[in-house]
């Protein structure tokens, strides 16, 4: 103990040695006086201090778990709450009713701000289930991901400026338009892998975005297609508030839909497939899997949620724009997939609600939400590499022969 608050002493004055240009001197351009926060230097020597104790408990209580695991000492290390509060009934039963009744009255107890946000969040959380479903159940890495969301908002966006089509008669076709993307992606790269997979995919994004701000006959280039409709409900006139928790309560339906779907498709033939040729491509093609239709439908599924949700978000916003939908989204999506959990429907939803509400709910550190942010990942990939809750492998196991089954 003693050598750990010596080591983390020294951590916390390099941390002041390094950050005290930053931190300490502030130079005030319109005095012309350079000011001294020496307060700021204490916190980080304090924060420091504080924070490399906590990370070499953590380290040491990890080394512990390790060793008690390849001893076979700790059976609870991959049998977690989460695990539990899932197979239990008696747990997980009374959960989802106070989550049901939490999500219903959430808009009526809250204000306007809160709800939008919230439907931000919830849209982040179909974009999760989506992309999840091509990297965490078929392995296929997708930095691209962004562009099916562009599809499906700007589907909606040109044809309700130049047809004056509707958000119900957009919303079915934003979704194929993904779907169909998804495929036109999935073609040229069926025998890609890896880091090449990634180059290309990323790629894909990239051209998407070029292509809507240069094609300004139908996209409207840069300036964006302003004026779209939020989501009607049998011709009723509704102002902002209104049509606000309208969004929502039909976000909260959409993301039902799309977890009960995803959940079904997982334990389906397509879904077992997906998985086998995340685990190994060559046995899954030796096996008899036509690895061209797995990746297709992998591809397709995926984008199609992304074209659903880029309808949605087009209709909350009213206003979309070639900024929207940057490599910086795609990167938060697949940030959410790997911190939920690969394969993970549960865990995809709670790192959506987590990634996207918390810089929501941390405007009081505005300049430091970038830094927690990127702490918060680092910490995930050390002390949880499988995600918040892992996908735990389904084990078949056969009934002890007896020896009165045996005589039988």
């Amino acid at each position: 103990m003693v050598d750990n608050i010596k080591r983390s002493l020294l951590v916390a004055l390099w941390f002041v040695f390094l950050t005290f240009p930053l931190m300490v001197v502030k130079v005030n351009t319109l005095k012309s006086i350079v000011e001294w926060r020496w307060m700021n230097m204490l916190w980080v020597a304090i924060g420091a201090f504080a924070l490399s104790l906590v990370w070499r408990w953590a380290m040491a209580r990890r080394q512990l778990k390790s060793k008690k695991a390849e001893q076979g000492e700790d059976e609870s290390v991959k049998a977690g709450f989460a695990t539990r509060l899932m197979e239990d009934p008696k747990l997980y039963k009374p959960a989802l009713i106070v989550i049901a009744l939490a999500t219903i009255v959430f808009p009526l107890v809250v204000d306007i701000y809160q709800t939008n946000i919230m439907v931000l969040a919830l849209i982040f959380v179909v974009l999760g289930l989506g992309l999840n479903v091509t990297v965490g159940l078929a392995g296929l890495l997708d930095l691209g991901y962004v562009a099916f969301f562009a599809v499906g908002a700007y589907t909606y966006g040109v044809l309700n400026s130049f047809y004056g089509l509707g958000f119900w008669t957009c919303l079915p076709i934003g979704g194929l338009m993904g779907a169909l993307f998804g495929i036109a992606l999935g073609f040229p790269i069926l025998r890609l892998r890896g880091d090449y997979l990634a180059i290309v995919t990323l790629g894909f994004g990239s051209i998407a975005k070029i292509v809507i701000e240069n094609w300004e006959e139908v996209f409207n280039g840069a300036k964006g297609i302003a004026g779209i409709p939020r989501p009607g409900f049998f011709g009723a006139e509704m102002n902002i508030t209104s049509a606000t928790t309208y969004t929502y309560y039909l976000m909260i339906l959409m993301v039902v839909f799309a977890i009960f779907i995803t959940n079904r498709l997982k334990d389906s033939r397509i879904g077992r497939a997906w998985m086998a040729l995340r685990e190994d491509e060559i046995a899954c093609v030796a096996m008899g899997v036509d690895m061209a239709k797995t990746k297709l439908g992998a591809y397709a599924f995926g984008a199609f949620w992304a074209g659903l949700a880029g309808v949605i978000f087009a209709a909350r916003n009213t206003y979309i724009n070639p900024n929207s939908f940057t490599f910086m989204e795609s990167a938060l999506v697949l940030s959410i997939v790997v911190m939920g959990g690969m394969g993970s429907i549960i865990g995809v939803i709670i790192a959506a609600l987590v990634l996207i509400l918390m810089p929501e709910y941390l405007r009081a550190f505005s300049e430091y939400r970038m830094l927690m942010f990127g702490a918060v990942m680092v910490l995930m990939m050390i002390f949880r590499p499988e995600g918040l809750i892992a996908n735990v492998r389904r084990k078949y196991t056969g009934r002890k022969v007896t020896t009165e089954d045996a005589n039988a």
